[in-house]
């Protein structure tokens, strides 16, 4: 949905003509088919359904218009979608390289369930019918719902205190919060990608319920690194400073007009009023627009991290916007649109193994894996020495 609604207003804008709002009937076409190819390119399925939405807001557009023009505005709208693959990168089909582990369970699992406790998240993006698709598909599992009364925490404390396996089914933020524990427990994770995005689930391999089954049963784990922030786990990325404040106003105005158009509305208003950190990093005063930290290293190299090539290299991949210079969110901007970005002294990208941020104005706003929370004035970014083991399917690459 965030690169549809990217190519969605590059094709608005793109049927702009110089002393008219818009190029007359291509407006709509344009947008719906920006928005729908732009989708296409990360889930061919949602973009497909956004197709047939699209063509039915547009209908009533569409009925009045000329072949050409009609023409013009999808052709306008693919072309957009694909000009956002310059700024963001696609991730690649295939899950990252992760050394397998062999966990010491005093008793293994059995492959229909037996000792596997799943914890699910009904609030989460996809996982309207998962509970029912996991006890169907492993009848000796305990499923856990969340809702009636069950938060997320206290059923996943709940799972954990008989099960050989923790298993959770929801988005990123589940999974973190399940991460923690079962790491904590030293418990391997059964993971099943029930989110909006599943940005570790692609990672690892993992599309659906099915992965997740299919790994269960033939009793294969990988070795995951965990990096903390302030004492708190994450798996994906974690950060400081802007994308804090873009979270908090999301989630403050998702109740009302939905997630995307609340992060849409979200990141305008950060563009506009944003303020940075004043920060020691490793002992060195900065002042910052934002501190990103992936968790292992991720890929491409600039400022749209997407993918990572493993989960398993040991290192923080650290990128840093600069608030010093002048002008310095509209040089970014610039620098990406161009393809300028290793060149841009506002950016800065390195590895490390831990991170020490003071905070100089007082405690912090965090984030690891789309959630936030606050934080302390001194802390440290690092890995855990112990990695976490997860469920994932055999490739033709695995050890047996």
């Amino acid at each position: 949905m965030l690169r549809g609604s990217l190519a969605a207003g590059l094709a608005s804008m793109a049927t702009a003509v110089p002393g008219r709002r818009r190029w007359p009937g291509v407006a709509g076409p344009s947008a719906a088919a920006g928005l729908a190819s732009g989708a296409v390119l990360e889930q061919p399925v949602v973009g497909a359904v956004l197709a047939v939405a699209g063509a039915a807001a547009v209908r009533a557009r569409i009925a009045g218009l000329s072949p050409p023009t009609l023409a013009t505005g999808v052709v306008a709208g693919g072309a957009a979608a694909l000009v956002t693959r310059q700024v963001w990168p696609l991730a690649p089909r295939t899950p990252a390289e992760i050394r397998s582990t062999h966990t010491s369970l005093d008793v293994e699992p059995g492959k229909d369930g037996h000792g596997l406790t799943i914890v699910v998240n009904q609030s989460a993006g996809s996982s309207e019918r998962c509970a029912d698709v996991l006890r169907d598909r492993l009848a000796e599992a305990e499923v856990l719902e969340v809702g009636d009364g069950l938060d997320l925490a206290t059923a996943i404390e709940k799972a954990v205190a008989d099960a050989r396996v923790l298993g959770i089914a929801g988005g990123d933020g589940s999974i973190n919060a399940a991460a923690a524990v079962a790491h904590k427990a030293d418990k391997p994770l059964f993971v099943v990608p029930a989110g909006t995005l599943n940005h570790l689930a692609r990672d690892l391999g993992l599309t659906d319920a099915d992965d997740a089954v299919t790994a269960f049963r033939q009793g294969h784990t990988v070795a995951v690194d965990l990096g903390t922030i302030d004492g708190r786990p994450f798996l994906n990325t974690a950060s400081v400073g802007g994308y804090t404040d873009l979270v908090d106003a999301r989630e403050r105005l998702q109740g009302r007009i939905g997630k995307w158009p609340a992060l849409l509305v979200a990141l305008a208003g950060f563009s506009r009023r944003g303020t940075p950190v004043r920060v020691e990093l490793d002992g060195k005063e900065r002042s910052l627009w934002m501190i990103f930290v992936g968790n292992c290293g991720y890929r491409p190299a600039g400022f749209a991290p997407t993918w990572r090539e493993r989960l398993d290299d040991g290192v923080l991949d650290v990128r840093l916007v600069d608030a010093a210079s002048p002008w310095g969110r509209l040089r970014l901007l610039l620098a990406v649109v161009t393809g300028r970005l290793g060149r841009c002294r506002v950016y800065e990208a390195f590895n490390t193994s831990e991170l020490r941020v003071k905070a100089l104005d007082g405690p912090l706003r965090l984030a690891r894996d789309g959630e936030t929370f606050d934080g302390s004035s001194e802390f440290s970014v690092k890995k855990e020495e112990r990695p976490l083991a997860i469920y994932v399917p055999r490739s033709e690459h695995s050890p047996a």
